[in-house]
């Protein structure tokens, strides 16, 4: 016998009720609007670059197939690109909340206690991305070379990880501050 029933919604299981106060939401216009606005432009970016990404790589595959030769600059560039892709998706997804997570003991606990836990967590990321960005720093300062064939200077690609590290860390500053306030006063404010 078929249930004529719809299935439940997945959002009612899969969603963590005690992190809501903690979203970047875009369509209710909560939090920052800075970093509503930062992670819409790197959204737009990983769009272009990923096009670019595309472009390149065709190009090569292209350039192999027809004319039996490769094409180096555009190995580099897909090469470059994959990395500003990289950090750039990386700190876009951390905006959002959608890095993979294990919530299970967050979800068994009140709001204050998952605020309690939500709070170590980032300030264990803010500690790990001031890590990250002192030694994107280290090799930013230390790195004076250019890629072999398009002559464009590693610290380009380099500061890809310091700028993705700062805005992450950014993010959870402000994410530990508002569970430290739920923390204090019990509600969002």
């Amino acid at each position: 016998m078929i249930s004529s029933t719809p299935p439940p919604d997945p959002a009612e299981y899969l969603d963590d009720p005690n992190r809501k106060a903690l979203e970047l939401d875009f369509e209710a216009r909560k939090g920052p609007a800075l970093f509503r606005w930062l992670t819409v432009l790197m959204e737009h970016l990983i769009a272009t670059i990923l096009v670019a990404l595309i472009v390149s790589v065709s190009a090569n595959v292209i350039g192999r197939a027809l004319f039996n030769r490769s094409l180096p600059w555009a190995d580099e560039l897909a090469r470059m690109l994959f990395i500003w892709l990289i950090f750039i998706g990386a700190a876009a997804a951390f905006a959002r909340y959608e890095h993979i997570a294990v919530d299970y003991l967050v979800r068994k606990l009140k709001p204050r206690a998952a605020h309690v836990l939500y709070l170590i967590q980032h300030l264990i990321i803010i500690a790990l991305m001031g890590v990250l960005i002192w030694g994107g720093y280290v090799v930013i300062s230390r790195s004076t070379g250019r890629t072999a064939i398009l002559g464009v200077p590693w610290n380009l690609i380099n500061v890809s990880l310091v700028l993705c590290a700062a805005f992450i860390g950014a993010v959870a500053i402000w994410r530990a501050w508002r569970s430290l306030t739920l923390i204090r006063t019990g509600q969002e404010t």
